[in-house]
């Protein structure tokens, strides 16, 4: 498009209303005040440490992260040549670690953000981004609660255009840790009191001693070596002074495992992903005859909200120039056909005159043999 500007940090008069409409966006969750300065309640690195929960963050991000951004004419449907920030938005990283985090935070806060680190000097649209951690960034809103007015990155003000501004990019909902929250911890306790279970070979109870009181020394040596004793053996065995008394129940009595197996089951709903995907269910009679057929149903019911905020946000008008448009080349990877049937369809179309050589050999990957023929 043009080249890189670093230092101007206002855009061109005629893209600045633009912009600037663009840049404050309109605050959709109720909840606003759980997001400012990442007060939700439950921390994403709580979330992470639940199994289920990293399982379906991975599924959906990893995957995403996976398929190739591409720029397109709106009117046509023409492929064109994507800009370098398409293919890397970041000078310090892959695109495809970008886009996962970028999906991360849609996922776990509603939100996710880029950081505008340069221009272009022809038109002030941005060249290149870097993503921001969603606990770094802080916002004022006007008088009615609606619109954000200022944003704030590290507890510094930043421009609202421009260089150094914020690339907001909105979920279709509040986040998993806003309404996932109650589900989360259970999830979370329920870690916790099975591992303390397992550190703890018998039902956690009381020596009663029954003759005379013992000094303080003699309790603490007594308690290891019961404790070290139950490590190596589970058949205790105790004097006619002490007595054991079990305050809880085992952990079979606990119905840890179907507990887990339920919890589970209640993540994959709560993140839209199919419980087999994560072997939550494991009696489900659930099952895909045909990958391609599970994978539209995976982008459908589980990718499409983070695919269409990505692409909708990035084909706005500030980023990409009006009418041409980003959006994921989910053909060519992540919903190609088997090879034989993609080639009938493409003999097909040149049979009837729709495409040419040409166009068929980048259908396919191909390139030319040398003699014009594919």
């Amino acid at each position: 498009m043009g080249i890189f500007s670093r230092f101007n940090t206002q855009a061109p008069q005629k893209q600045e209303s633009s912009i600037l409409a663009q840049y404050a966006p309109q605050l959709m969750s109720e909840n606003y005040n759980l997001y400012n300065y990442g007060v939700l309640g439950i921390r994403r690195e709580e979330a992470m440490s639940v199994a289920s929960v990293a399982r379906c963050r991975n599924l959906i991000a990893g995957t995403i992260a996976s398929i190739p951004l591409e720029l397109y004419r709106k009117s046509t449907g023409e492929e064109l040549g994507s800009p370098v920030w398409l293919e890397q938005p970041s000078k310090s990283q892959p695109r495809s670690v970008t886009i996962a985090w970028t999906v991360d935070s849609l996922l776990f806060y509603g939100v996710a953000y880029w950081v505008v680190k340069e221009l272009y000097a022809d038109d002030g649209r941005p060249a290149r981004f870097e993503w921001v951690a969603n606990t770094r960034v802080a916002f004022d809103l006007d008088l009615e609660n609606e619109f954000i007015t200022q944003y704030y990155v590290d507890g510094k003000a930043v421009p609202m255009e421009g260089l150094g501004s914020l690339i907001t990019f909105q979920a279709f909902d509040e986040g998993v840790l806003a309404r996932g929250k109650e589900l989360i911890k259970a999830c979370v306790d329920l870690n916790k009191a099975a591992s303390i279970a397992a550190a703890t070979p018998m039902p956690s109870g009381v020596l009663k001693n029954n003759g005379a009181d013992l000094d303080p020394k003699e309790v603490q040596g007594l308690l290891a070596a019961w404790k070290n004793a139950r490590n190596n053996r589970s058949t205790a065995f105790l004097t006619s002074t002490l007595e054991y008394q079990a305050t809880s129940f085992s952990p079979k009595e606990m119905m840890y495992d179907e507990s887990k197996q339920f919890l589970s089951t209640e993540v994959a709903r709560m993140m839209n992903v199919p419980a087999i995907y994560v072997s939550a269910d494991m009696n489900s009679s659930y099952t895909y005859t045909n990958v391609l057929d599970s994978r539209k149903d995976f982008l459908a019911y589980s990718l499409q909200p983070y695919v269409s905020a990505i692409e909708d946000r990035l084909s706005m008008d500030d980023i990409t120039a009006h009418g041409n448009e980003v959006r994921f080349d989910l053909d060519k990877q992540f919903l190609r056909q088997d090879p034989m049937q993609e080639l009938l369809v493409i003999e097909k179309l040149l049979s009837l005159g729709l495409i040419t050589s040409e166009q068929a050999m980048e259908m396919t990957d191909q390139t030319s043999n040398g003699n014009g023929g594919m």
